[in-house]
């Protein structure tokens, strides 16, 4: 029998949940009464799951209070409020589902080498494709020979087409080029690799810039969403990489990879809270179905919940 959208996050979720849900339910276990000594063992906890300081902090006030407006006294009736404060979190501010909808859309995909991004692009192309949607994929990465090579062999497997050019190209003509073929086949969406170099930040910036300046010229009418892609078992680097591309590109969502192969799963938590930017897609698995699309209730639910979605 397949497994459930929920049973399916809990495995992928199963390093991390040893390194947080484990050791929580030994936490509330093993103390009698809610003191502070519990708090601070809470907030190793956390802190060792790379939820980061100001984002433990933060969950453990939240904690404390609701505590107190719930009246809970017993440790058996902790985890079902922290539970809920993670995903009041997760959800404040302003989770949007990844749904392309009927407008022509440009994903335009950004973030350093080695976290998964060329295949989180074939995986999004995939997806959309089994959604009935035309997709096209633009090699905007023309620094590295692979990547091209890479979206060829993921476009294969779609049926999507690449656009690309000769290595060493100027990804803004890539774009352009991508853009004039999106629009002349009404394509619904437009997925746009991007160079993977945290060089100097000016660089970075300039570079970006002018690719989104050819989008804002030629389609000016298409949505545009802007993905960064982050490797989780990076932990608190991943939170340091999404500031600095925050500041060179308006990022609309977090594409976050390898949550299977990490204990450090928390770093979702960090991102959410420190960057107030929505986690929409999560790599789960190896597989084409295993870029999830992030429901924050879900996520909450597999992680701290006691029961799995039959």
């Amino acid at each position: 029998m397949a497994l459930s959208f929920l049973s399916k996050l809990k495995e992928g979720l199963n390093k991390t949940r040893k390194g947080i849900t484990d050791k929580i339910d030994d936490l509330f276990t093993n103390y009698g009464e809610i003191d502070d000594d519990l708090f601070d063992e809470l907030e190793e906890i956390l802190i060792m799951a790379d939820v980061g300081m100001t984002t433990t902090m933060a969950l453990i006030d939240r904690l404390r209070a609701e505590l107190k407006v719930r009246k809970v006294k017993e440790t058996s009736g902790v985890k079902a409020v922290f539970k809920d404060v993670v995903e009041t979190l997760l959800t404040e501010n302003g989770h949007e589902p990844f749904n392309p909808g009927t407008e022509p859309t440009i994903i335009m995909v950004i973030g350093v080498n080695g976290v998964g991004k060329t295949t989180s692009i074939g995986k999004i192309a995939s997806k959309l494709r089994a959604e009935g949607k035309s997709v096209l994929i633009a090699a905007g990465d023309t620094f590295r020979a692979a990547a091209i090579d890479q979206l060829k062999v993921w476009g294969d497997r779609a049926n999507v087409q690449v656009i690309h050019q000769a290595e060493g190209s100027d990804p803004a003509a890539v774009i352009f080029d991508a853009v004039q073929a999106a629009k002349a086949r009404k394509v619904d969406v437009l997925i746009c690799d991007t160079a993977g170099r945290l060089h100097n930040k000016v660089n970075l910036m300039n570079e970006l810039s002018k690719v989104f300046r050819v989008i804002e010229r030629e389609y000016p009418e298409a949505k545009r969403e802007v993905l960064l892609v982050l490797d989780a078992t990076t932990g608190q680097n991943a939170v340091q990489q999404a500031k600095l591309f925050n500041e060179a590109a308006e990022i609309s969502g977090i594409v976050l990879t390898k949550l299977d192969g990490t204990a450090k799963g928390g770093v979702v938590l960090a991102i959410s809270a420190e960057l107030k930017i929505p986690v929409k897609l999560i790599g789960v698995g190896e597989g084409v179905d295993d870029l999830q699309e992030f429901i924050p209730h879900e996520f909450a639910e597999a992680l701290l919940g006691n029961s799995v979605e039959e």
